[in-house]
């Protein structure tokens, strides 16, 4: 079947050369069964036309698009919990193809970019899974279907949330048994390919720095302003950083309103478009809890909950360390300084975009941002935190609905009085929205631990994947009810 007129391939990661990637081979798996396809990611750049065959020799075989060049795993260092390693890089994953996001018949609100933007976007579409590179050292270059299972759910939560997101593209079944430490094993085996706005990791600008190489940041620098930050002038380096500390600052913020814990910030997992990706230990709130952790590993908490803003301001500062061969460094700290403050007003504007209300200005939003949280902290196991968001999405015209809803008990108090006192005093955000379905349900959609265990048991235990593309469902309806136009 021809590919969508609208398939644009633009390979520009490759024209950096031998020094920034290795070329690859993907594994040749046992089995290629097809698992999840995403058509409305891929309707975005022209491939929702190709057939399940197709889908599966481009997405589980590998063989390359048109205009694509194969497979190169892109190489990297980065802090690991704080700790410098020289040794990464690609190790289980590859960039396949990159392509110019063009929509089609799609309309905008069906994926907003990380500088809030829609469309042109150059994309990547990255695996999970797809056997060993020159960087895997010790491991397998595997992926468990597990492990790709929780990555689309993961993504599929963000997304609906409004949280900047690479998107499971393709998730197929390979037919290895694998061995984990950390799951019973044997356990099934699978690739996964995402969708995602860049993988120029800070890891990427670090790895030159390691090496000296002014020239390799220099070239990196431009390479990254002009795909993802074309706004900036080129050669100024600390406005591209500023750009960079503006996208992490709104995705930090969204993470955050999404009671988000992404598990692992680590800076190889931090991207200059400020879009998140690579789910692994990932875990949403239950209810407010500023110490709450993802990963059982992460014995300190340096990852948890409310440090997660610490974690990025702290990765940010290695990348302005790594710019420093391209800059004078004042500047560069200047830039990094204006990470507190987008951080705070991102929140803020999250925070009123959550609760389906107008901004009233800084002070007022502030108020509201604030009594939002004071709410979620007094009331703890009581409500968790995104039933609040869903009985009092769009302010007053919400009220009757949440009052004689099922947490009704809850909407009382001193600190919820504050809370309303607050909200009432925002007018409603296109209140027709309340009129969708999603919204007379006594319950929202949640991501909790619970519930992706029992997912993944029916797939484990009875090969039964109904449980997940129904949550899928739910969750693009959840999607369009928030977003759509």
């Amino acid at each position: 079947m021809p590919l969508s007129s609208r398939y644009r391939p633009e390979p520009r990661f490759f024209d950096l050369g031998e020094e920034y990637g290795d070329a690859v081979q993907a594994a040749d798996f046992p089995q290629t069964i097809l698992r999840f396809r995403n058509d409305r990611a891929a309707a975005t750049v022209g491939l929702e036309t190709l057939t399940d065959a197709e889908w599966i020799a481009h997405f589980g075989r590998f063989e390359p698009l048109p205009g694509q060049p194969g497979p190169v795993a892109m190489r990297y260092h980065g802090h690991q919990f704080r700790t410098y390693n020289p040794d990464l890089g690609d190790g289980r994953g590859f960039l396949s193809a990159q392509l110019r996001e063009t929509f089609g018949a799609q309309t905008a609100s069906d994926h907003v970019g990380s500088d809030g933007t829609s469309s042109g976007r150059l994309l990547d579409l990255g695996t999970k899974g797809s056997g060993t590179t020159p960087w895997s050292r010790t491991a397998d270059g595997r992926l468990t279907l597990k492990g790709g299972v929780r990555e689309v759910l993961a993504a599929g939560m963000l997304e609906a949330q409004g949280v900047p997101t690479s998107r499971a593209f393709s998730l197929i079944e390979t037919g290895e048994a694998l061995e984990r430490g950390d799951e019973p094993s044997p356990t099934r085996s699978a690739v996964l390919v995402r969708l995602s706005h860049s993988h120029i990791r800070f890891g990427t600008f670090q790895r030159a720095a390691f090496f000296g190489r002014p020239d390799m940041i220099e070239t990196l620098i431009e390479h990254a302003r002009s795909l993802y930050h074309p706004e900036v002038a080129q050669g100024d380096v600390p406005a591209f950083l500023s750009a960079v500390v503006e996208a992490s600052a709104r995705l930090t913020a969204r993470w955050v309103a999404a009671g988000f814990v992404h598990g692992v910030l680590n800076t190889d997992n931090l991207n200059v478009t400020g879009e998140s990706f690579d789910y692994g230990p990932w875990r949403f709130l239950p209810y407010y809890e500023p110490g709450f952790t993802a990963a059982y590993f992460d014995q300190t908490g340096l990852y948890a909950f409310a440090r997660q803003p610490e974690a990025v301001f702290w990765a940010l500062t290695q990348l302005g360390g790594a710019l420093k061969l391209a800059a004078d460094a004042e500047p560069l700290t200047e830039a990094l300084n204006g990470f507190g403050p987008a951080y705070i007003r991102h929140l803020r504007a999250v925070f009123l975009e959550r609760l389906g209300v107008k901004s009233l200005g800084e002070a007022a939003d502030q108020r509201l941002l604030d009594s939002t949280l004071a709410l979620q902290r007094e009331r703890g196991e009581a409500i968790r935190w995104e039933p609040l968001f869903h009985d009092w999405f769009g302010g007053f015209a919400s009220s009757a609905r949440a009052l004689a809803g099922p947490r009704a008990k809850a909407w009382q108090g001193k600190v919820f009085d504050n809370f309303r006192f607050a909200l009432f005093e925002h007018e409603p955000d296109r209140p027709e929205r309340l009129e969708n379905p999603v919204f007379a349900r006594p319950d929202p959609e949640e991501m909790l631990i619970d519930e992706v265990e029992a997912i993944w048991a029916a797939v484990a235990e009875g090969d039964d994947w109904t449980p997940f593309h129904d949550k899928l469902a739910r969750l693009d309806a959840i999607r369009r009810a928030r977003f759509s136009v």
